[in-house]
Protein backbone atom coordinates (compact mmCIF):
# COMPACT_ATOMS: atom_id res chain seq x y z
CA UNK A 1 0.00 0.00 0.00
CA UNK A 2 1.57 3.50 -1.01
CA UNK A 3 2.19 6.15 1.47
CA UNK A 4 0.74 9.06 1.71
CA UNK A 5 2.22 11.67 -0.09
CA UNK A 6 4.51 14.47 2.54
CA UNK A 7 3.75 17.25 0.12
CA UNK A 8 0.35 16.26 -0.34
CA UNK A 9 -0.53 16.65 3.50
CA UNK A 10 2.02 20.19 3.53
CA UNK A 11 0.07 21.70 1.07
CA UNK A 12 -3.29 20.91 2.65
CA UNK A 13 -2.13 22.68 5.35
CA UNK A 14 -1.56 24.95 3.66
CA UNK A 15 -4.99 25.39 2.28
CA UNK A 16 -7.05 25.18 5.18
CA UNK A 17 -4.87 27.75 7.48
CA UNK A 18 -5.93 30.32 4.05
CA UNK A 19 -9.52 29.35 4.32
CA UNK A 20 -9.63 29.41 8.31
CA UNK A 21 -8.05 33.42 8.06
CA UNK A 22 -10.54 33.91 5.11
CA UNK A 23 -13.34 32.58 6.89
CA UNK A 24 -12.90 34.09 10.28
CA UNK A 25 -12.97 30.88 12.33
CA UNK A 26 -12.72 27.01 12.13
CA UNK A 27 -16.34 26.32 11.73
CA UNK A 28 -16.46 28.84 8.51
CA UNK A 29 -13.88 27.01 7.13
CA UNK A 30 -15.47 23.97 7.80
CA UNK A 31 -18.27 24.99 6.15
CA UNK A 32 -16.60 26.67 2.71
CA UNK A 33 -14.49 23.17 2.50
CA UNK A 34 -17.05 20.90 3.40
CA UNK A 35 -15.21 19.23 5.89
CA UNK A 36 -15.95 18.99 10.02
CA UNK A 37 -14.67 21.14 12.30
CA UNK A 38 -12.42 18.66 13.86
CA UNK A 39 -10.86 18.23 10.57
CA UNK A 40 -9.76 21.73 10.16
CA UNK A 41 -8.67 21.82 13.68
CA UNK A 42 -6.75 19.04 12.97
CA UNK A 43 -5.16 20.05 10.12
CA UNK A 44 -4.16 23.24 11.76
CA UNK A 45 -2.99 21.25 14.91
CA UNK A 46 -0.28 19.25 12.28
CA UNK A 47 0.69 22.28 11.07
CA UNK A 48 1.63 24.20 13.79
CA UNK A 49 3.65 21.10 14.99
CA UNK A 50 5.29 20.82 11.83
CA UNK A 51 6.10 24.89 12.07
CA UNK A 52 6.97 24.83 15.48
CA UNK A 53 4.73 27.68 16.22
CA UNK A 54 1.49 29.08 17.11
CA UNK A 55 -0.42 30.63 14.10
CA UNK A 56 -3.58 31.50 16.07
CA UNK A 57 -4.93 33.29 19.12
CA UNK A 58 -7.74 30.86 20.05
CA UNK A 59 -10.72 32.31 21.77
CA UNK A 60 -14.19 30.40 22.17
CA UNK A 61 -15.67 32.93 19.50
CA UNK A 62 -12.86 33.55 17.11
CA UNK A 63 -9.69 32.89 15.83
CA UNK A 64 -7.30 35.66 15.38
CA UNK A 65 -3.63 35.69 13.97
CA UNK A 66 -0.84 35.56 16.06
CA UNK A 67 2.29 37.87 14.16
CA UNK A 68 4.28 35.08 13.35
CA UNK A 69 1.04 33.70 11.77
CA UNK A 70 0.09 37.17 10.05
CA UNK A 71 3.64 36.56 8.30
CA UNK A 72 2.68 32.81 7.33
CA UNK A 73 -0.19 33.90 5.73
CA UNK A 74 1.11 36.63 3.62
CA UNK A 75 3.96 34.62 2.15
CA UNK A 76 1.45 31.59 1.57
CA UNK A 77 -1.13 34.05 -0.70
CA UNK A 78 2.38 35.37 -2.24
CA UNK A 79 3.21 32.28 -3.11
CA UNK A 80 -0.23 30.86 -3.76
CA UNK A 81 -0.11 34.03 -6.56
CA UNK A 82 3.39 32.71 -8.03
CA UNK A 83 1.75 29.47 -8.43
CA UNK A 84 -1.61 30.71 -10.53
CA UNK A 85 0.75 33.39 -12.10
CA UNK A 86 3.14 30.65 -13.60
CA UNK A 87 0.20 28.18 -14.27
CA UNK A 88 -1.38 31.19 -16.45
CA UNK A 89 1.94 31.47 -18.43
CA UNK A 90 1.99 28.20 -18.84
CA UNK A 91 -1.84 28.59 -20.31
CA UNK A 92 -1.09 31.31 -22.50
CA UNK A 93 2.00 29.40 -23.93
CA UNK A 94 -0.32 26.89 -24.97
CA UNK A 95 -4.03 28.83 -26.52
CA UNK A 96 -2.80 32.15 -25.81
CA UNK A 97 -3.14 35.45 -23.90
CA UNK A 98 -7.11 34.81 -22.62
CA UNK A 99 -8.43 36.06 -18.88
CA UNK A 100 -9.61 38.63 -16.95
CA UNK A 101 -7.36 42.09 -16.15
CA UNK A 102 -8.69 44.84 -13.19
CA UNK A 103 -6.71 48.67 -14.43
CA UNK A 104 -7.36 51.65 -12.32
CA UNK A 105 -6.71 54.88 -14.05
CA UNK A 106 -7.17 58.35 -13.82
CA UNK A 107 -10.86 59.72 -14.60
CA UNK A 108 -9.62 61.78 -17.77
CA UNK A 109 -6.38 60.76 -18.76
CA UNK A 110 -8.33 57.49 -18.74
CA UNK A 111 -10.93 58.09 -20.81
CA UNK A 112 -9.02 60.23 -23.68
CA UNK A 113 -5.21 58.35 -23.53
CA UNK A 114 -6.03 54.35 -21.97
CA UNK A 115 -10.05 53.80 -23.27
CA UNK A 116 -9.39 54.11 -26.42
CA UNK A 117 -6.05 51.62 -26.71
CA UNK A 118 -7.80 49.07 -24.18
CA UNK A 119 -10.75 49.23 -27.27
CA UNK A 120 -8.40 48.21 -29.76
CA UNK A 121 -6.78 45.45 -27.31
CA UNK A 122 -9.80 43.72 -26.72
CA UNK A 123 -10.94 43.28 -29.90
CA UNK A 124 -7.40 41.93 -31.31
CA UNK A 125 -7.34 39.80 -28.19
CA UNK A 126 -11.33 38.77 -27.46
CA UNK A 127 -10.33 36.05 -25.24
CA UNK A 128 -8.54 38.82 -22.87
CA UNK A 129 -11.52 40.68 -20.72
CA UNK A 130 -10.25 44.23 -19.26
CA UNK A 131 -12.21 45.86 -16.59
CA UNK A 132 -11.01 49.31 -16.29
CA UNK A 133 -11.81 51.76 -13.32
CA UNK A 134 -11.37 55.33 -13.71
CA UNK A 135 -10.95 57.34 -10.35
CA UNK A 136 -8.55 60.52 -9.38
CA UNK A 137 -7.87 58.84 -6.45
CA UNK A 138 -4.62 57.04 -5.88
CA UNK A 139 -5.34 53.32 -5.20
CA UNK A 140 -3.72 51.11 -3.45
CA UNK A 141 -3.09 48.28 -6.08
CA UNK A 142 -2.11 45.94 -3.68
CA UNK A 143 -5.03 45.63 -0.58
CA UNK A 144 -7.40 46.79 -3.96
CA UNK A 145 -7.06 43.46 -5.93
CA UNK A 146 -5.60 45.60 -9.12
CA UNK A 147 -3.60 43.81 -11.72
CA UNK A 148 -2.43 47.07 -13.22
CA UNK A 149 -2.95 51.04 -12.32
CA UNK A 150 -1.90 54.20 -14.13
CA UNK A 151 -0.29 56.63 -12.29
CA UNK A 152 0.58 60.40 -12.70
CA UNK A 153 4.14 60.88 -11.36
CA UNK A 154 6.33 58.55 -10.21
CA UNK A 155 4.88 56.48 -7.60
CA UNK A 156 6.43 55.80 -3.86
CA UNK A 157 4.46 54.41 -2.05
CA UNK A 158 5.58 50.48 -1.82
CA UNK A 159 8.91 48.89 -2.55
CA UNK A 160 5.91 45.32 -3.42
CA UNK A 161 5.60 47.35 -6.89
CA UNK A 162 6.98 47.46 -10.14
CA UNK A 163 6.25 50.65 -12.12
CA UNK A 164 7.43 51.33 -15.86
CA UNK A 165 7.69 55.13 -17.31
CA UNK A 166 5.30 55.01 -20.57
CA UNK A 167 4.93 58.57 -21.35
CA UNK A 168 5.36 62.02 -20.44
CA UNK A 169 2.83 64.93 -19.71
CA UNK A 170 3.34 68.93 -21.01
CA UNK A 171 1.39 71.24 -19.44
CA UNK A 172 0.98 74.29 -20.82
CA UNK A 173 -1.24 77.80 -19.91
CA UNK A 174 -4.45 78.06 -22.46
CA UNK A 175 -7.17 80.82 -22.53
CA UNK A 176 -9.75 81.76 -25.52
CA UNK A 177 -9.42 84.19 -27.96
CA UNK A 178 -12.03 86.12 -26.86
CA UNK A 179 -10.47 86.76 -23.41
CA UNK A 180 -7.04 87.29 -24.94
CA UNK A 181 -8.33 90.13 -26.87
CA UNK A 182 -10.51 91.42 -24.10
CA UNK A 183 -7.15 91.41 -21.00
CA UNK A 184 -4.52 91.05 -22.96
CA UNK A 185 -1.97 87.80 -23.46
CA UNK A 186 0.88 87.53 -20.23
CA UNK A 187 4.11 87.72 -21.24
CA UNK A 188 6.12 87.99 -17.96
CA UNK A 189 5.17 85.99 -14.97
CA UNK A 190 4.75 88.79 -13.53
CA UNK A 191 1.58 89.49 -15.93
CA UNK A 192 0.09 86.36 -14.62
CA UNK A 193 -1.26 88.03 -11.25
CA UNK A 194 -3.13 90.78 -13.20
CA UNK A 195 -5.10 87.89 -14.79
CA UNK A 196 -8.04 85.60 -13.88
CA UNK A 197 -7.26 81.62 -13.74
CA UNK A 198 -9.28 78.65 -13.52
CA UNK A 199 -7.92 76.42 -10.97
CA UNK A 200 -7.58 72.94 -9.96
CA UNK A 201 -8.50 72.16 -6.58
CA UNK A 202 -9.33 69.29 -4.27
CA UNK A 203 -9.96 68.64 -0.38
CA UNK A 204 -9.48 72.46 -0.08
CA UNK A 205 -6.07 72.36 -1.64
CA UNK A 206 -5.70 74.79 -4.70
CA UNK A 207 -2.94 73.63 -7.19
CA UNK A 208 -0.68 76.16 -8.46
CA UNK A 209 1.01 76.52 -11.81
CA UNK A 210 4.76 75.70 -11.99
CA UNK A 211 6.31 77.50 -14.60
CA UNK A 212 10.25 78.22 -15.93
CA UNK A 213 11.40 81.85 -15.96
CA UNK A 214 13.70 83.14 -18.27
CA UNK A 215 16.58 82.17 -15.83
CA UNK A 216 15.50 78.38 -15.75
CA UNK A 217 14.13 78.66 -12.46
CA UNK A 218 10.72 76.95 -11.60
CA UNK A 219 7.96 79.94 -10.14
CA UNK A 220 4.67 78.45 -9.02
CA UNK A 221 1.70 81.13 -9.83
CA UNK A 222 -1.65 80.86 -8.69
CA UNK A 223 -3.68 83.39 -10.69
CA UNK A 224 -6.42 84.89 -8.92
CA UNK A 225 -9.71 83.22 -9.84
CA UNK A 226 -13.09 82.69 -8.62
CA UNK A 227 -13.61 79.08 -10.00
CA UNK A 228 -12.29 76.29 -8.81
CA UNK A 229 -12.56 72.40 -10.01
CA UNK A 230 -11.71 68.96 -9.60
CA UNK A 231 -12.43 68.01 -13.39
CA UNK A 232 -9.85 69.20 -15.75
CA UNK A 233 -12.31 69.13 -18.63
CA UNK A 234 -14.67 71.40 -17.08
CA UNK A 235 -11.86 73.76 -16.56
CA UNK A 236 -11.06 73.67 -20.13
CA UNK A 237 -14.74 74.08 -20.94
CA UNK A 238 -14.59 77.29 -18.52
CA UNK A 239 -11.90 78.64 -20.57
CA UNK A 240 -13.31 77.69 -23.95
CA UNK A 241 -16.15 80.21 -22.49
CA UNK A 242 -13.81 83.44 -22.08
CA UNK A 243 -13.64 82.28 -18.13
CA UNK A 244 -10.03 83.27 -17.56
CA UNK A 245 -6.63 81.31 -18.26
CA UNK A 246 -6.36 77.51 -17.86
CA UNK A 247 -3.57 74.90 -17.12
CA UNK A 248 -3.87 71.99 -18.91
CA UNK A 249 -1.71 69.22 -20.69
CA UNK A 250 -1.26 69.71 -23.96
CA UNK A 251 -3.09 66.47 -25.03
CA UNK A 252 -6.11 68.00 -23.61
CA UNK A 253 -5.66 71.75 -25.18
CA UNK A 254 -4.44 71.04 -28.53
CA UNK A 255 -7.58 70.14 -30.10
CA UNK A 256 -9.48 73.37 -28.73
CA UNK A 257 -6.34 75.17 -30.35
CA UNK A 258 -6.76 73.31 -34.25
CA UNK A 259 -10.28 74.11 -34.16
CA UNK A 260 -9.72 77.59 -32.81
CA UNK A 261 -11.64 77.72 -29.53
CA UNK A 262 -8.53 78.00 -27.11
CA UNK A 263 -4.93 79.73 -28.16
CA UNK A 264 -1.58 78.28 -26.45
CA UNK A 265 -0.17 81.16 -23.93
CA UNK A 266 3.27 79.58 -22.60
CA UNK A 267 5.15 77.04 -24.47
CA UNK A 268 4.98 73.58 -23.21
CA UNK A 269 8.56 73.53 -22.52
CA UNK A 270 8.39 76.12 -20.06
CA UNK A 271 6.36 73.66 -17.82
CA UNK A 272 8.03 71.05 -15.75
CA UNK A 273 6.70 67.30 -17.60
CA UNK A 274 4.68 64.76 -15.23
CA UNK A 275 5.83 61.30 -15.73
CA UNK A 276 3.21 59.06 -16.63
CA UNK A 277 3.49 55.38 -15.34
CA UNK A 278 1.82 51.87 -15.15
CA UNK A 279 2.15 50.04 -12.18
CA UNK A 280 1.55 46.34 -11.45
CA UNK A 281 2.34 44.28 -8.22
CA UNK A 282 5.89 42.52 -7.96
CA UNK A 283 5.46 39.19 -9.01
CA UNK A 284 8.23 36.55 -9.94
CA UNK A 285 5.78 35.24 -13.04
CA UNK A 286 3.81 37.97 -14.75
CA UNK A 287 1.03 36.32 -16.99
CA UNK A 288 1.19 36.84 -20.80
CA UNK A 289 -1.99 38.97 -21.01
CA UNK A 290 -0.64 41.28 -18.54
CA UNK A 291 2.39 41.85 -20.25
CA UNK A 292 0.68 42.43 -23.73
CA UNK A 293 -1.14 45.40 -21.98
CA UNK A 294 1.89 46.91 -20.41
CA UNK A 295 3.30 46.57 -24.16
CA UNK A 296 0.25 47.50 -25.74
CA UNK A 297 -0.10 50.65 -23.50
CA UNK A 298 3.45 51.64 -23.52
CA UNK A 299 3.32 51.94 -27.46
CA UNK A 300 0.16 53.16 -27.89
CA UNK A 301 -0.31 55.42 -25.03
CA UNK A 302 2.11 58.27 -26.22
CA UNK A 303 0.12 57.85 -29.98
CA UNK A 304 -2.74 58.73 -28.22
CA UNK A 305 -1.19 61.97 -26.57
CA UNK A 306 -0.06 63.43 -29.68
CA UNK A 307 -3.37 63.42 -31.26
Amino acid sequence: MSSRNPWEDRFSGIVTFIAVVNAGSFSGAAFHMNLTRSAIAKSIAKLEQRLGLKLFHRTTRQQTLTHEGGMYFEHCLAMLDDLDSLESELRDGQVGPEGRLRISCPTLFGRHCIAPAIRKLTRQYPSIQIETEFSDHVVDILSAGFDLTIRLGKPTDSTAIIAKKIAVQRMAVFASPSYLNKFGTPVALNDFQQHRGILYGRAAHTYSWPIQSDDGKTVSITPPGTEIYDDLQVIADSAVEGGGLAWLPSWLGAPYVESGQLKQVTASQRAKPIDIYIVWPKTKYLPRRTRLLIDYLAEHVPLLMAH
